[in-house]
């Protein structure tokens, strides 16, 4: 496998980068600016970096989108929001996977806009909360985004991201795995047959074997992505410079195919 090591940043530098980082969001408080052209006394800051991924800064607002996006998500309970702990550990993988999908060859990862746009109509018409509000309507879905601070551009970006993140997957772990008639045969004793109580019908083997077949092969790829995500992130340089941020939610990575990334 190759090196996924990154080259760590020495104190000077880190500093010198969160330094420009805090100038770039700060401005003046109503606008005061002393004559003779210098800083203004008092500034506000309107965001902040809360975490840097191998030169990669997360800011303060990243997790806000973040947060507003988990509302896309199939999992996502009406009305537990995403912790803030929680939308930071997505943010730190997505910016460790994005930085490997860039060493490949990122165009042959770029989703067609059909595929987009498929995802965007199964999400509106099949997702509970889209669905109890009626996104599957032009009105609806229109008034799903803005109540939930969200443009049509940027649930497009999202959308596109999970797809090249799938495809990602597919080809850097899919492909080579091969579940024998063994481990099939297997699962539907031990786990499929007992799930039926007396008096329902069980299915033959056979008409569910694909389906077996589908579900024990993403497991072994969730297995294989979840350790190289741990891995890369151990071998990465990733700091979380908000302590409140650091909390036990942000321990342990990985996704199982659909989760958010």
């Amino acid at each position: 496998m190759r090196n996924f090591r990154a080259i760590r940043l020495n104190a000077v530098l880190r500093s010198a980068v969160l330094g420009i980082f805090a100038a770039c969001f700060a401005i003046p408080m109503r606008g005061q600016v002393s004559s003779n052209n210098s800083m203004p006394v008092s500034a506000t800051v309107l965001d902040r970096v809360v975490a840097v991924v191998n030169n990669h800064a997360i800011l303060d607002s990243d997790l806000d989108d973040e947060i507003r996006l988990s509302v896309l998500d199939p999992v996502t309970v009406e009305g537990v929001a995403l912790t803030r702990p929680r939308a930071l550990e997505q943010l730190i993988s997505r910016a460790l996977i994005q930085q490997q999908i860039r060493e490949e060859d990122a165009h042959t990862l770029e989703p067609p806009r059909n595929e987009v746009d498929a995802r965007l109509l199964e999400i509106r018409r099949e997702v509970p909360i889209c669905v109890r509000q009626n996104c599957a309507s032009d009105a609806g879905w229109k008034a799903f985004l803005a109540a939930n601070e969200l443009t049509p551009e940027r649930v497009d970006s999202y959308l596109r991201y999970r797809l090249e993140i799938l495809r990602f997957i597919e080809l850097r772990f899919r492909q080579g795995i091969l579940i024998s008639h063994e481990e099939i045969r297997d699962y539907y004793q031990k786990t499929l047959v007992p799930q039926y109580t007396a008096g329902q019908t069980i299915p033959a083997l056979d008409a569910v074997a694909p389906r077996i077949e589908e579900i024990l092969l993403q497991q072994q790829v969730n297995v294989l992505f979840d350790e190289w995500l741990k891995n890369l992130r151990a071998q990465g340089d990733v700091e979380v410079l908000d302590p409140a941020l650091n909390s036990v939610e942000t321990q342990g990575v990985g996704t199982n195919g659909e989760g958010r990334l």
